[in-house]
Protein backbone atom coordinates (compact mmCIF):
# COMPACT_ATOMS: atom_id res chain seq x y z
CA UNK A 1 0.00 0.00 0.00
CA UNK A 2 1.30 3.52 -0.75
CA UNK A 3 -0.12 6.44 0.69
CA UNK A 4 0.41 10.16 -1.08
CA UNK A 5 0.45 12.98 1.66
CA UNK A 6 0.70 16.50 0.71
CA UNK A 7 2.13 20.08 1.53
CA UNK A 8 -0.99 21.70 2.79
CA UNK A 9 -0.51 22.39 6.33
CA UNK A 10 3.17 21.58 6.66
CA UNK A 11 3.49 24.81 4.21
CA UNK A 12 1.33 26.54 7.19
CA UNK A 13 2.45 25.18 10.72
CA UNK A 14 5.78 25.88 12.10
CA UNK A 15 4.08 24.27 15.05
CA UNK A 16 0.31 22.96 15.37
CA UNK A 17 -1.96 19.99 16.63
CA UNK A 18 -2.82 19.55 12.60
CA UNK A 19 1.00 19.34 11.27
CA UNK A 20 1.99 17.07 14.48
CA UNK A 21 -1.02 14.40 13.81
CA UNK A 22 0.18 14.04 10.51
CA UNK A 23 4.09 14.09 11.40
CA UNK A 24 3.22 11.14 14.10
CA UNK A 25 1.36 9.38 11.50
CA UNK A 26 4.18 9.33 9.15
CA UNK A 27 6.39 8.31 11.60
CA UNK A 28 4.69 5.34 12.50
CA UNK A 29 4.08 4.24 9.07
CA UNK A 30 7.90 4.73 8.71
CA UNK A 31 8.37 1.78 10.82
CA UNK A 32 6.03 -0.54 9.41
CA UNK A 33 6.91 -2.72 6.44
CA UNK A 34 3.69 -3.18 5.10
CA UNK A 35 3.20 0.53 4.40
CA UNK A 36 4.97 2.93 1.97
CA UNK A 37 4.05 6.75 1.81
CA UNK A 38 5.11 10.27 0.37
CA UNK A 39 5.11 13.60 1.24
CA UNK A 40 4.80 15.91 -1.31
CA UNK A 41 7.12 18.52 0.31
CA UNK A 42 9.54 20.74 -1.17
CA UNK A 43 10.06 23.61 1.13
CA UNK A 44 8.71 23.95 4.91
CA UNK A 45 9.54 25.26 8.49
CA UNK A 46 7.61 22.92 10.22
CA UNK A 47 9.20 22.35 13.35
CA UNK A 48 8.34 18.31 13.53
CA UNK A 49 9.65 17.66 9.58
CA UNK A 50 13.03 19.13 10.67
CA UNK A 51 13.43 16.29 12.96
CA UNK A 52 11.71 13.25 11.04
CA UNK A 53 13.82 10.84 9.05
CA UNK A 54 11.13 10.51 5.65
CA UNK A 55 11.09 13.99 4.66
CA UNK A 56 13.59 15.74 2.24
CA UNK A 57 12.22 19.37 2.48
CA UNK A 58 14.35 22.04 2.79
CA UNK A 59 13.80 25.06 4.83
CA UNK A 60 12.62 28.14 3.14
CA UNK A 61 13.83 32.07 4.71
CA UNK A 62 13.08 30.24 8.06
CA UNK A 63 15.61 32.26 10.45
CA UNK A 64 14.96 35.77 7.76
CA UNK A 65 12.79 38.56 9.15
CA UNK A 66 12.25 42.00 7.12
CA UNK A 67 12.29 44.65 9.61
CA UNK A 68 10.05 42.47 11.85
CA UNK A 69 7.33 42.90 8.87
CA UNK A 70 4.24 40.74 9.04
CA UNK A 71 3.85 40.99 5.43
CA UNK A 72 6.91 39.33 4.76
CA UNK A 73 6.05 36.58 6.63
CA UNK A 74 2.77 36.29 4.48
CA UNK A 75 4.27 36.30 1.47
CA UNK A 76 6.75 34.08 1.99
CA UNK A 77 4.20 31.15 2.95
CA UNK A 78 2.55 31.94 -0.23
CA UNK A 79 5.34 32.08 -2.02
CA UNK A 80 6.04 28.66 -0.22
CA UNK A 81 2.77 26.86 -0.74
CA UNK A 82 2.81 27.86 -4.32
CA UNK A 83 5.96 26.11 -4.72
CA UNK A 84 4.64 23.24 -2.89
CA UNK A 85 1.76 22.69 -4.85
CA UNK A 86 3.61 22.67 -7.79
CA UNK A 87 5.16 19.53 -6.13
CA UNK A 88 2.35 18.07 -5.11
CA UNK A 89 0.82 18.34 -8.52
CA UNK A 90 3.72 16.68 -10.18
CA UNK A 91 3.10 13.60 -7.30
CA UNK A 92 -0.59 13.60 -7.98
CA UNK A 93 0.14 13.72 -11.96
CA UNK A 94 2.26 10.04 -11.66
CA UNK A 95 -0.37 8.58 -10.36
CA UNK A 96 2.18 6.13 -8.24
CA UNK A 97 0.05 6.21 -5.02
CA UNK A 98 -2.78 3.91 -3.97
CA UNK A 99 -4.22 6.35 -1.66
CA UNK A 100 -4.21 10.33 -1.26
CA UNK A 101 -4.63 11.95 2.33
CA UNK A 102 -4.88 15.61 1.89
CA UNK A 103 -3.55 17.56 5.15
CA UNK A 104 -5.92 20.18 5.01
CA UNK A 105 -8.80 21.40 2.39
CA UNK A 106 -8.02 22.97 -0.45
CA UNK A 107 -9.63 21.25 -3.58
CA UNK A 108 -6.85 21.60 -6.17
CA UNK A 109 -6.10 18.18 -6.29
CA UNK A 110 -9.79 17.25 -7.55
CA UNK A 111 -8.93 17.30 -11.10
CA UNK A 112 -5.70 15.05 -10.50
CA UNK A 113 -7.17 12.51 -8.67
CA UNK A 114 -7.90 10.42 -11.50
CA UNK A 115 -10.15 7.24 -10.26
CA UNK A 116 -7.50 7.08 -7.30
CA UNK A 117 -9.26 7.61 -3.83
CA UNK A 118 -8.78 10.01 -1.09
CA UNK A 119 -9.66 10.42 2.43
CA UNK A 120 -10.13 13.38 4.18
CA UNK A 121 -9.85 14.29 8.07
CA UNK A 122 -11.65 16.97 9.20
CA UNK A 123 -10.45 18.29 13.03
CA UNK A 124 -13.31 20.08 14.10
CA UNK A 125 -16.34 22.59 12.56
CA UNK A 126 -15.31 25.31 14.31
CA UNK A 127 -15.17 27.76 10.95
CA UNK A 128 -19.38 26.21 10.30
CA UNK A 129 -20.22 27.15 14.12
CA UNK A 130 -18.33 30.29 14.96
CA UNK A 131 -18.61 31.63 11.91
CA UNK A 132 -17.80 35.90 13.04
CA UNK A 133 -13.94 34.29 13.55
CA UNK A 134 -13.37 34.33 10.01
CA UNK A 135 -13.59 36.23 7.10
CA UNK A 136 -16.18 35.51 4.22
CA UNK A 137 -13.38 35.02 1.81
CA UNK A 138 -12.18 32.28 3.35
CA UNK A 139 -13.04 29.42 1.55
CA UNK A 140 -12.24 26.72 3.88
CA UNK A 141 -16.31 25.98 4.91
CA UNK A 142 -17.00 25.66 1.30
CA UNK A 143 -14.39 23.39 0.50
CA UNK A 144 -14.86 21.11 3.56
CA UNK A 145 -17.85 20.56 2.50
CA UNK A 146 -17.07 19.46 -1.26
CA UNK A 147 -14.14 17.27 -0.30
CA UNK A 148 -16.30 15.77 2.47
CA UNK A 149 -18.99 14.70 -0.28
CA UNK A 150 -16.08 13.81 -2.62
CA UNK A 151 -13.91 11.23 -0.08
CA UNK A 152 -13.83 7.74 0.03
CA UNK A 153 -14.11 8.10 3.85
CA UNK A 154 -13.76 10.60 6.61
CA UNK A 155 -11.67 10.64 9.93
CA UNK A 156 -12.81 12.75 12.74
CA UNK A 157 -10.83 12.67 15.32
CA UNK A 158 -13.70 13.03 18.32
CA UNK A 159 -17.32 11.21 18.66
CA UNK A 160 -18.23 15.50 19.05
CA UNK A 161 -16.84 16.03 15.45
CA UNK A 162 -18.16 13.14 13.71
CA UNK A 163 -21.72 14.14 15.53
CA UNK A 164 -21.34 17.73 14.18
CA UNK A 165 -20.07 16.69 10.54
CA UNK A 166 -23.52 14.55 10.39
CA UNK A 167 -25.87 17.42 11.78
CA UNK A 168 -23.82 20.18 9.83
CA UNK A 169 -22.71 18.40 6.20
CA UNK A 170 -25.39 16.22 6.35
CA UNK A 171 -23.13 13.54 5.34
CA UNK A 172 -23.55 9.63 6.31
CA UNK A 173 -22.79 8.08 9.73
CA UNK A 174 -21.18 5.23 7.91
CA UNK A 175 -18.99 7.12 5.91
CA UNK A 176 -17.53 8.73 9.00
CA UNK A 177 -14.28 6.82 11.45
CA UNK A 178 -13.45 8.27 14.48
CA UNK A 179 -9.30 8.01 15.45
CA UNK A 180 -8.69 9.60 18.46
CA UNK A 181 -5.57 11.45 18.52
CA UNK A 182 -2.37 10.85 21.04
CA UNK A 183 0.40 12.49 23.05
CA UNK A 184 3.71 13.75 21.63
CA UNK A 185 5.16 15.15 25.26
CA UNK A 186 8.28 13.36 26.92
CA UNK A 187 7.17 13.90 30.42
CA UNK A 188 10.85 12.57 31.26
CA UNK A 189 12.76 15.09 29.39
CA UNK A 190 14.94 17.31 31.14
CA UNK A 191 15.98 20.95 30.18
CA UNK A 192 16.12 24.09 32.26
CA UNK A 193 14.05 26.47 32.32
CA UNK A 194 13.73 29.97 34.26
CA UNK A 195 10.75 29.84 36.14
CA UNK A 196 8.60 33.58 37.35
CA UNK A 197 7.01 31.52 40.13
CA UNK A 198 6.80 28.15 41.00
CA UNK A 199 2.95 28.81 42.26
CA UNK A 200 0.91 28.50 38.99
CA UNK A 201 -1.79 27.55 36.33
CA UNK A 202 -1.20 26.75 33.21
CA UNK A 203 -2.70 27.80 29.89
CA UNK A 204 -1.70 26.56 26.67
CA UNK A 205 -2.43 27.24 23.14
CA UNK A 206 -4.56 30.64 21.17
CA UNK A 207 -6.29 32.70 23.82
CA UNK A 208 -8.98 34.59 21.14
CA UNK A 209 -12.46 34.10 20.72
CA UNK A 210 -13.69 30.94 21.68
CA UNK A 211 -10.79 29.74 23.14
CA UNK A 212 -12.42 31.75 26.31
CA UNK A 213 -9.39 33.09 27.59
CA UNK A 214 -10.47 36.46 29.22
CA UNK A 215 -13.43 35.16 30.60
CA UNK A 216 -11.18 32.67 32.46
CA UNK A 217 -9.01 35.55 33.76
CA UNK A 218 -11.80 37.77 35.07
CA UNK A 219 -13.19 34.43 36.67
CA UNK A 220 -9.71 34.14 38.87
CA UNK A 221 -9.51 37.44 39.78
CA UNK A 222 -10.33 37.15 43.11
CA UNK A 223 -8.48 33.92 43.39
CA UNK A 224 -4.82 36.05 42.37
CA UNK A 225 -5.31 39.15 44.32
CA UNK A 226 -6.23 36.97 47.18
CA UNK A 227 -3.26 35.06 46.56
CA UNK A 228 0.02 37.47 45.31
CA UNK A 229 2.22 34.34 44.69
CA UNK A 230 -0.25 32.72 42.09
CA UNK A 231 0.23 33.52 38.58
CA UNK A 232 -0.91 32.33 35.25
CA UNK A 233 1.77 30.84 32.54
CA UNK A 234 0.55 30.88 29.27
CA UNK A 235 2.16 29.34 26.21
CA UNK A 236 1.85 29.07 22.41
CA UNK A 237 0.26 31.06 20.05
CA UNK A 238 2.15 34.54 20.39
CA UNK A 239 2.91 36.55 22.93
CA UNK A 240 0.65 39.42 24.79
CA UNK A 241 -1.29 41.95 22.24
CA UNK A 242 -1.80 45.51 23.28
CA UNK A 243 -5.53 44.83 24.03
CA UNK A 244 -4.63 41.97 26.30
CA UNK A 245 -1.67 44.12 27.84
CA UNK A 246 -4.35 46.67 28.49
CA UNK A 247 -6.89 44.12 29.89
CA UNK A 248 -4.55 42.48 32.16
CA UNK A 249 -3.26 45.90 33.50
CA UNK A 250 -7.05 47.24 33.88
CA UNK A 251 -7.41 44.41 36.13
CA UNK A 252 -3.47 45.04 37.59
CA UNK A 253 -2.84 41.48 37.21
CA UNK A 254 0.22 42.52 34.33
CA UNK A 255 2.71 41.23 37.15
CA UNK A 256 0.64 37.97 37.89
CA UNK A 257 0.48 36.90 34.22
CA UNK A 258 3.58 35.90 32.13
CA UNK A 259 4.04 34.03 28.15
CA UNK A 260 6.37 31.78 27.11
CA UNK A 261 7.28 30.37 24.05
CA UNK A 262 8.84 27.04 24.18
CA UNK A 263 9.94 23.94 22.83
CA UNK A 264 8.11 20.50 23.89
CA UNK A 265 11.18 19.55 26.47
CA UNK A 266 10.25 23.24 28.28
CA UNK A 267 6.66 21.98 27.44
CA UNK A 268 6.66 18.91 29.58
CA UNK A 269 8.81 21.00 32.65
CA UNK A 270 5.73 23.76 32.74
CA UNK A 271 3.13 20.84 32.82
CA UNK A 272 4.75 19.11 35.79
CA UNK A 273 5.27 22.49 37.82
CA UNK A 274 1.85 23.35 37.59
CA UNK A 275 -0.46 23.19 40.26
CA UNK A 276 -3.04 22.60 37.19
CA UNK A 277 -3.56 22.79 33.61
CA UNK A 278 -6.73 24.70 32.72
CA UNK A 279 -8.58 24.86 29.29
CA UNK A 280 -11.71 26.93 29.15
CA UNK A 281 -12.38 26.85 25.16
CA UNK A 282 -15.82 26.71 24.40
CA UNK A 283 -14.89 24.72 21.63
CA UNK A 284 -12.22 21.89 20.12
CA UNK A 285 -11.95 19.34 17.44
CA UNK A 286 -9.88 17.37 20.34
CA UNK A 287 -7.66 18.98 22.83
CA UNK A 288 -4.21 17.13 22.58
CA UNK A 289 -2.89 19.64 25.35
CA UNK A 290 -5.57 17.50 28.04
CA UNK A 291 -3.40 14.54 26.96
CA UNK A 292 -0.10 16.41 27.45
CA UNK A 293 -1.18 17.25 30.94
CA UNK A 294 -2.04 13.88 31.43
CA UNK A 295 1.76 12.56 30.95
CA UNK A 296 2.99 14.97 32.76
CA UNK A 297 1.27 14.17 35.89
CA UNK A 298 -0.42 17.58 35.61
CA UNK A 299 -4.22 18.32 37.50
CA UNK A 300 -6.11 18.85 34.41
CA UNK A 301 -9.38 21.63 35.11
CA UNK A 302 -11.33 21.58 31.99
CA UNK A 303 -14.14 23.47 30.17
CA UNK A 304 -17.43 21.24 30.11
CA UNK A 305 -17.69 21.47 26.59
CA UNK A 306 -17.59 20.01 22.88
CA UNK A 307 -15.87 16.98 22.84
CA UNK A 308 -13.00 17.59 26.24
CA UNK A 309 -15.63 15.32 28.66
CA UNK A 310 -14.79 12.92 26.00
CA UNK A 311 -11.14 13.03 26.15
CA UNK A 312 -10.79 13.61 29.65
CA UNK A 313 -13.48 11.36 30.91
CA UNK A 314 -13.23 11.03 34.67
CA UNK A 315 -9.72 11.61 34.99
CA UNK A 316 -10.24 16.27 34.92
CA UNK A 317 -12.34 18.37 36.59
CA UNK A 318 -15.18 20.49 34.65
CA UNK A 319 -16.88 23.76 34.67
CA UNK A 320 -19.11 25.77 32.77
CA UNK A 321 -17.12 27.89 30.55
CA UNK A 322 -20.25 30.47 30.71
CA UNK A 323 -19.96 30.94 34.08
CA UNK A 324 -17.26 32.64 35.87
CA UNK A 325 -18.63 31.73 38.99
CA UNK A 326 -18.11 27.95 38.36
CA UNK A 327 -15.02 28.60 36.37
CA UNK A 328 -13.83 30.17 39.76
CA UNK A 329 -14.94 27.63 42.32
CA UNK A 330 -13.93 24.60 39.90
CA UNK A 331 -10.24 26.12 39.56
CA UNK A 332 -10.25 27.01 43.68
CA UNK A 333 -11.68 23.60 44.72
CA UNK A 334 -8.41 21.69 43.20
CA UNK A 335 -5.66 24.13 43.59
CA UNK A 336 -6.72 24.02 47.31
CA UNK A 337 -6.95 20.75 47.59
CA UNK A 338 -3.84 18.26 47.90
CA UNK A 339 -6.19 15.01 48.17
CA UNK A 340 -8.19 15.87 44.57
CA UNK A 341 -4.57 16.92 42.84
CA UNK A 342 -3.32 13.71 43.48
CA UNK A 343 -6.14 11.98 42.37
CA UNK A 344 -6.27 13.51 39.44
CA UNK A 345 -2.63 13.04 38.39
CA UNK A 346 -3.57 9.30 39.05
CA UNK A 347 -6.55 9.32 37.03
CA UNK A 348 -4.86 11.12 34.35
CA UNK A 349 -1.97 8.74 34.04
CA UNK A 350 -4.57 5.53 33.78
CA UNK A 351 -6.75 7.66 31.11
CA UNK A 352 -4.09 8.40 29.00
CA UNK A 353 -3.73 4.57 28.35
CA UNK A 354 -6.40 4.89 26.28
CA UNK A 355 -4.58 6.79 23.73
CA UNK A 356 -1.09 6.25 21.42
CA UNK A 357 0.16 7.21 18.12
CA UNK A 358 0.44 3.37 17.59
CA UNK A 359 -3.17 3.49 17.77
CA UNK A 360 -3.92 6.38 15.60
CA UNK A 361 -2.02 4.70 12.83
CA UNK A 362 -3.47 1.45 12.91
CA UNK A 363 -7.00 2.56 13.03
CA UNK A 364 -6.23 5.09 10.42
CA UNK A 365 -4.09 1.57 8.34
CA UNK A 366 -7.81 -0.14 9.08
CA UNK A 367 -9.50 2.73 6.92
CA UNK A 368 -6.90 2.71 4.48
CA UNK A 369 -7.46 -0.97 3.86
CA UNK A 370 -11.22 -0.63 4.18
CA UNK A 371 -11.21 1.06 0.64
CA UNK A 372 -9.05 -0.81 -1.35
Amino acid sequence: MKILYDHQIFSQQVYGGISRYFFELMRQFSKNPEVSFQLSVKFSNNHYLEHSGFSNHKNFFKNFTLFGIPYFTRRRNEVMHFLNEKQSRRFLAKQDFDIFHPTYFRTYFLDLLGEKPFVLTIYDMIHELIINKFTTKDPTSLNKKILAQKAAKIIAISENTKKDIVKILGIADEKIKVVHLANSVNPNSLCEFNLPSDKYLLFVGDRAGYKNFQLFISAIVPLLNEDKSLNVICVGSRPFSRRELKFLDDLNLKNQLFYFSVTDEQMAFLYKKAIAFVFPSKYEGFGIPVLEAFACSCPAILSRASCLPEVGADAAEYFDPDNEDDIRQTISKVITDKNKQQDLKRKGIIRLQQFSWEKTAKQTLDIYRSIL
